[in-house]
This record gives C-alpha cells, structure tokens and sequence, in this order.
C-alpha cells in the first residue's frame, strides 16, 4: 500500500499535467475566439457545451459523476469565454441575490458583472447593447411565475432567450444575535419570508416586525446593521455581509427551486434537446385558444408551460406564454407556426438547450 506522501507525489505530478493540458486547451480557445470575431459569431454557445459535457458523463469514471463534472467544465468554459472575449453579464442584483449566484454559477468569477435593480433594466442595457449577457428570474416552483420577467420578454424583440438553468434556492436565517429570543425583527424579501412561513411559526417568530426588503440580499446588508436584527436569505448573501448563519435550509420545501433565463441577442444552433418559448395572442372568439393548443397535440409538439398575461393598456385581454419540446428551425414546430400565424400573433422568444 503507497503511504501518504507518495499518494501526493502522484497527485502533483497529475496536477501538473492537468495544468498542461488545460494550458493546450486555452491555446485552441484563443483560436476559436479570434475566428468567432472574424465571423461574428456568438461567443457563447450553449448546445456546445451541452454536447462536450454529454459526451464527457458517457465515459466510464470510476469516481467523478454527473454533478462533479458539470461543476468542473462550468468553471472551465467560464475561463475559455473570457479568454475567447471578455463579456459583461447583467443580473437582478443587489450582489449576494440568488440571481448572482446563478449568473456566477454560468459565467465564472472572471466576468465583469453589472447588479442592476430591476429586471426590466437588465433587459434594457441588452437592448442598448450595454452587456452580452443577462440573468433574470422566470419562476419558482413554490411562488409560481415572475410576472415582470414575462412582460418584458414580450416588450424587448431583440432580447431573446438562450438558455436555462434550474438552482436550489436554500433560505438561511442570519443574525449577529447569539440567541433567537434576542432576535427583534426580521428583514427579508416578501417571497423569501412567505417561503419559510414554517420554520417561523414553530420557532415563534411571526409575530416579529417583518420588514420587507426588495430582495434578500439588502434584506442582510440591512440585519447587519443591528445586533437585535435577522434576515432571511441566501448563504452567499450572509457570507457578503459577514453575518453568522444560525439556521440554514429554513425554507418549507426543500425542493425550492427557481428556473433563472440567460439572456442575449443570438439564436441557437437546434440540438436533440432543445425548448422554444412564444407569446401567442389569439383572436378574440370562443375557441381559439384551443384550436392553437389542438394545433400543438396534432403535430406531436409537447407543451411543457402556458401561462396568462394580461395586456398591458388593453381592457382584459390577454397573452399566452407557451414553453414546448423542440426548435424554432425543426419541421414539426414550422408548420404548427405556419398554421397559426394568420389567426394568431405569435412572437418568438427563443429556442435552447432544454435544462430538466
């Protein structure tokens, strides 16, 4: 049996040839960038990755499974779109927001990112060109849809949607106050309180002062403040703000998870496993709708969403947003547009590696 130091003198000697390898990779990066940018071609390209990661978990690995090596090819393909081009990323901030932690969790630690306070204005700076790249919330399987996020998909053509990531959404409740009884009041987003309603009631704590914050991780710049205050919200935010973590995973479904959209102003190549998301307005007769969806079921077209959004200036009408299986590019979804578009107006939002 090998003792210790020669288990790490392996472990260097595979360190350094990792490290030359991955040197050899970036070489090959940097030519792929400088030919992206002669042929104006997208830096980021998610199907690729989905295709070098698939092909990756196929291998037969005697200890790295799925999560390690998803973990491990994010942080390297965030180090190769930097080094093909430097890119700025947009998200619904303040720093330490579960926003920021999906933005990292795509884009590295090397991107230049941009906090910005509202979902509507990170779909402006991509508008103005300001940054490639956005994150942006959509929905949470506890709270239900993002309104907002819906709306300006619908307002913003030139901003569409290029992937889809799925996160674990964990609530701490953080406080400089050594002992719960010490705790005062409680700051926190609305969405983030209602999550943990649970966890309060049995530690006897709604009947604190709840003060709403306008997200979670102001919620734990404001806590850090006061010794006799508390904050629900993500551990990255507690770390931010250096509070200590007396509960974690407060919130009641610990199958919380928010779908988070990255934005751009690129289509996707079609792959095996892609989604497509619309906005459809149907006419204004009784049936319409279902005609649309009937158009979806007969050519064998998987919906996987429909939610109702109200027209904005316009006396209850309605539009729908569609998720479902498949391109924009591919047969099948090409003729159920085809067959749609002079009943209905139908926008198309994006198509994408589909995430679950």
């Amino acid at each position: 049996m090998k003792t210790i130091n020669q288990h790490r003198a392996e472990i260097d000697r595979i360190d350094n040839e990792i490290l030359k390898l991955l040197d050899e990779r970036m070489l090959h990066v940097k030519d792929i960038g400088k030919l992206k940018q002669i042929s104006a071609t997208s830096i980021y390209r998610p199907e690729r990755e989905k295709e070098i990661i698939d092909r990756l978990k196929s291998q037969n690995l005697t200890v790295l499974q799925t999560p390690a090596i998803e973990a491990i090819y994010s942080e390297i393909f965030a180090i190769s779109r930097n080094l093909e081009l430097p890119e700025k990323v947009a998200f619904l901030g303040p720093e330490g927001s579960y926003s920021h932690q999906a933005a990292q969790r795509k884009f590295g630690a090397l991107v230049s990112y941009l906090p910005l306070n509202l979902i509507e204005a990170v779909f402006s700076t991509l508008k103005n060109k300001e940054t490639k790249y956005g994150v942006v919330p959509i929905e949470n399987n506890t709270e239900g849809a993002v309104g907002v996020t819906l709306d300006c998909l619908g307002q913003y053509e030139n901003v569409k949607i290029v992937a889809e990531m799925y996160m674990d959404i964990h609530h701490s409740f953080a406080t400089f106050a050594e002992n719960i009884k010490e705790v005062k009041r409680i700051y926190s987003h609305p969405q983030g309180y209602n999550q943990c309603r649970k966890f309060l009631e049995s530690h006897l704590l709604l009947d604190l002062e709840f003060i709403p914050a306008k997200s979670t991780a102001t919620a734990a710049q404001l806590a850090s403040q006061e010794k006799s205050a508390a904050a629900i919200c993500s551990q990255i935010a507690a770390k931010l703000f250096n509070i200590p973590v007396l509960f974690n995973k407060i919130e009641d479904n610990l199958a919380n998870k928010t779908r988070f959209l990255i934005l751009s102003d690129f289509k996707n190549d079609p792959t095996t496993n892609d989604k497509t998301s619309i906005f459809a307005k149907t006419e204004n007769r009784p049936g319409a709708l279902v005609e649309l969806l009937q158009s979806f079921q007969s050519n064998r077209i998987n919906l996987t969403k429909i939610e109702s959004r109200p027209l904005k200036g316009e006396s209850f009408e309605s539009v729908f947003y569609l998720d479902f299986e498949g391109h924009i590019d591919d047969e099948n979804v090409q003729k159920t547009l085809n067959e749609n578009k002079d009943k209905h107006e139908i926008i198309w939002l994006g198509s994408y590696n589909k995430a679950l």
